[in-house]
């Protein structure tokens, strides 16, 4: 029987539905009637710490176990229990032009006879996967993301549990923010891709939502909160997306220089528009940035599903000998699709169709029937 080594490791920011598609490569793996039908023993081992690992890890010498592990179904048996990643992850480019390290990543995959490499990641990850990819090492990709805004896929892991943190914060904030007749303003993540504001603040029931794809008008917000009042609400919840800006202007940032990817270290829109409010409106107003809570706690049951089934889809990619290829789900079927064509751009929410400009919200029209041209 044929003997196959597949390394498997994460990238980028933690979420939940990471260990749950990592116990479903291992499972699937070892599968013992998976293994005979397929006549290969497959041998997982997971790489600690992302790209990191596969740059620092001295195959061989002492003190490898520091960034490789060996895993086994009972190893994994309870990761699907669990948010963030039990491999640890970094932000880390191996192809950093600034520092190089991608000759130090091809070559400890060879010494540590790796067959196969399943990356776990967002954007940067698999850009990085189709870069290896391109000099031949075997790789196969699972999309990961609390911002959903890969292209090529509807869903990526770890998006439904942050909405349903943002949705209990959210809950939270309602009871202070009832009792002291205030606004508040909820930043969350979302560089480009408006989905965790637009959906978390459409389960949460938000009054306005702002988001990257359609700039607003702060006039405008403030129109509506008066409005709100003069109808009787007591309070009122925004929710804005970290790379959402006012128009005419450019988003906001909470440091200066970039990460290691080139990308600007967002936030603080949240916090100005709440000055802006209280300044203009008189209405007391502050703000919250959920910040990393959207990435923490147990994987919500979707994710801990997607993750089983994008563990087993890539596992299946690795015995097939089918590589350069994420695992995606395109309306409610798991397939797949090239790793190049899911990276270098983002996945938009469509302002035509899934956001009321007037409102600044979610639309209030979801058939939009046309008069006469529907059957009864």
């Amino acid at each position: 029987m044929k003997e196959n080594r597949i390394g498997i490791l994460t990238g980028g920011g933690d979420c939940a539905g990471i260990n749950p598609a990592i116990k479903w490569i291992v499972k699937t793996a070892l599968d013992d009637r998976l293994q005979r039908e397929r006549m290969t023993r497959y041998t997982p081992v997971g790489i600690k710490d992302g790209w990191k690992g596969l740059i620092e890890v001295k195959p061989g010498a002492a003190g490898m176990e520091e960034y490789v592990m060996p895993l086994d179904q009972a190893v994994v048996r309870t990761w699907d229990r669990y948010g963030g990643s039990m491999l640890g992850t970094s932000r880390t480019n191996p192809y950093d032009p600034k520092n190089d390290q991608s000759r130090r990543v091809l070559a400890n995959i060879e010494k540590l006879r790796l067959d196969a490499l399943i990356a776990i990641g967002g954007d940067d990850t698999l850009g990085v996967a189709h870069r290896l990819d391109r000099e031949g090492v075997p790789v196969v990709a699972i999309p990961k993301t609390i911002d959903k805004d890969l292209p090529e896929t509807d869903y990526t892991l770890g998006f439904e549990t942050a909405v349903s943190v943002i949705t209990e914060e959210i809950d939270r904030l309602r009871t202070t923010a009832g009792s002291h007749k205030r606004i508040f303003v909820v930043e969350t993540m979302g560089r480009h891709g408006g989905w965790l504001a637009l959906e978390g603040g459409e389960a949460s029931g938000a009054f306005i939502i702002l988001i990257p794809e359609h700039d607003f008008s702060p006039d405008r917000v403030n129109e509506l909160l008066v409005e709100g009042r003069e109808e009787g609400a007591r309070y009122e919840i925004i929710v804005v997306s970290e790379g959402a800006k006012p128009a005419g202007g450019t988003e906001f940032t909470r440091q200066e220089g970039v990460d290691a990817f080139g990308h600007k270290f967002l936030g603080g829109v949240g916090d100005s528009l709440a000055r802006e409010i209280e300044a203009s409106t008189g209405l007391e107003t502050r703000s919250i940035n959920l910040s990393h809570l959207q990435r923490g706690g147990a994987p919500c049951a979707y994710d801990r599903r997607m993750g089983r089934y994008f563990g087993i889809a890539a596992m299946e990619l690795v015995a097939a000998g089918i590589f350069g290829k994420m695992v995606c789900v395109r309306n409610g079927r798991v397939t797949m699709c090239a790793i190049e064509n899911a990276i270098g751009r983002a996945r938009f929410v469509d302002v035509d169709t899934q956001y009321d400009v007037e409102r600044y919200n979610g639309r209030r029209t979801i058939l939009r029937l046309e008069e006469g041209k529907h059957e009864a």
